[in-house]
């Protein structure tokens, strides 16, 4: 299966849930969805697209709190972005962890830097701070005016 294939029977399996598209370049993809379809797009990506998750990332925009979720094929050469923006007052989101264990200490840093809450996490608790920062501080969060 090459790019082009790939990522036309994603979008056709998914265009409910696709909210933009961005083709960075030939093997690029940038696609923002619905965050409550990640678990089922993070499944299909994985076991029915083959495709592996590297990591994700998150940030703090004036739109919300953002993810990135890196994922690659790499015998094609593929990788594809998944892109949330999550609600600035309650940003939460269903956790990858128990479908990769390699999303398990980003999720939970991004808990503890953000506070986003990620739903069903199996061990959500502090990892960087060892309990110093006091409860409810987030340090990557942005005070937008």
């Amino acid at each position: 299966m090459d790019v082009r294939q790939v990522i036309e029977n994603f979008e056709k399996s998914f265009m409910a849930d696709i909210i933009e598209t961005v083709r960075k370049n030939e093997k690029r993809m940038i696609i923002t969805i619905k965050p409550e379809a990640i678990l089922r797009i993070a499944h299909y990506l994985y076991k029915t697209a083959g495709l592996r998750f590297i990591i994700a990332s998150g940030l703090h925009t004036r739109r919300g709190f953002e993810i990135h979720y890196h994922f690659s094929k790499d015998d094609i050469g593929l990788i594809l972005n998944l892109h949330v923006i999550l609600d600035k007052d309650k940003p939460e989101i269903e956790s990858l962890s128990n479908m990769f264990s390699a999303s398990n200490w980003i999720e939970r840093e991004m808990h503890e830097l953000f506070g986003i809450n990620f739903l069903n996490h199996p061990e959500q608790e502090k990892l960087l701070s060892e309990g110093n920062w006091a409860e409810g501080v987030y340090p990557y969060r942005k005070e937008f005016k």
